[in-house]
């Protein structure tokens, strides 16, 4: 029994052409749209780069890119199809074409589907990726003098005005490494050398931060050094007072300011991917009606279109057992019972009777 029949008239079948043809146009539109998506993704994820770690962070917008191309030009296809559709004579032309574009098509709908979901679900290898990088950025942010990392520091500073974040997990991340480079530190200062010994690695530690990490809106000039000394400091109180520096990590701003981006985009490709598939359930409605209108051969008169000709149970028997069969028409049973049909095949005299046969006499 067909799945979700309906009956179609002329009239209907004639509207129901028109209209997917100018929905397919808005799904080139669409199409578009996602590659649009994808492109700026992938801009926003190259701009900071130099704070994140080599991984599949590309994976989303690649793919969002690679579905927006396939969409314009499978949309394009369906358009001309569906514009032809409306008239029985030019469909037959695409009669054979219709089912592998609508199975084309469906395939293509689940890729919008999984584009969508990638979205939610990139957060973790982002994450980690922007752990990394930032760790590694910190680490590095003194060698303003070697080939490949001198823009490190520019690039750090600049991230954590911009964002209004501190190190990497947060400010104390700073206290860890040395982030002032030895070209500007006085060696022939006790204070220096004392540092410098206290230290198993011999690196100049301070509980200080970057002028990136100040907060231009607090009212006190900015703390930069002896953050957890409060006698250094007069009428300051480490512990209870509102420090002014930034205090949230930029991994956790820039991880909210990317899951903000893909939220967004994944909505907006998951409305695409459900137009998309409204399209296709029209177009399969339109190729079972004319298919029907051809097999009864009134091309004015009622026809019956359908999404699945027979129940979703036999439909998932029917493409399994293809699927099972095929590559068997090529292999020789070897099951037992079964007889290969080269095997005890009787031979034919080919008209010869009372053949004599000789024997090889045997060597003496």
């Amino acid at each position: 029994m067909a799945v979700l029949k309906v009956k179609f008239t002329k009239t209907k079948r004639d509207k129901l052409a028109q209209i997917l043809w100018i929905l397919n146009w808005v799904s080139v539109v669409s199409g578009i749209i996602l590659f649009s998506l994808g492109l700026f993704l992938k801009i926003e994820i190259k701009k900071r780069n130099e704070v994140m770690a080599k991984g599949d962070i590309n994976s989303v917008p690649n793919m969002l890119i690679s579905v927006g191309v396939i969409a314009c030009i499978i949309n394009f296809l369906g358009g001309k199809i569906c514009y032809d559709c409306s008239d029985a004579n030019k469909f037959s032309r695409w009669k054979l074409v219709m089912l592998p574009y609508i199975v084309c098509t469906f395939c293509f709908t689940f890729c919008i589907l999984v584009g969508a979901l990638m979205c939610y679900t990139m957060k973790n290898e982002l994450e980690e990726s922007l752990y990394l990088g930032l760790r590694d950025a910190i680490k590095f942010y003194k060698d303003t003098d070697i080939p490949g990392r001198c823009f490190l520091k520019k690039t750090v500073d600049l991230l954590q005005i911009g964002f209004r974040c501190c190190g990497n997990n947060g400010f104390r991340d700073w206290f860890e490494i040395q982030w002032v480079s030895a070209r500007y530190l006085n060696m022939a200062s006790k204070e220096v050398q004392d540092r410098l010994k206290s230290n198993v690695d011999g690196k100049f530690l301070v509980d200080g931060v970057p002028f990136s990490c100040c907060n231009p809106s607090s009212p006190r000039p900015c703390i930069q050094y002896q953050l957890t000394n409060n006698s250094a400091h007069y009428n300051y109180d480490f512990l209870t007072e509102e420090l002014n520096i930034w205090v949230k990590g930029c991994r956790e701003a820039l991880l909210d300011y990317y899951t903000a981006i893909m939220r967004s985009i994944g909505i907006a490709a998951l409305l695409i991917w459900l137009f998309e598939l409204s399209v296709l359930i029209g177009v399969r409605y339109l190729q079972t009606a004319m298919k029907n209108v051809l097999l009864l051969g009134d091309l004015e008169g009622e026809s019956d279109g359908w999404l699945l000709e027979n129940s979703f149970v036999e439909t998932a028997k029917y493409n399994i057992s293809i699927i099972k069969n095929l590559g068997k028409a090529n292999q020789i049973s070897t099951v037992s019972g079964m007889n290969d049909p080269n095997i005890n095949v009787q031979n034919t005299d080919c008209g010869k009777t009372n053949v004599t046969t000789k024997s090889i006499p045997a060597a003496r």
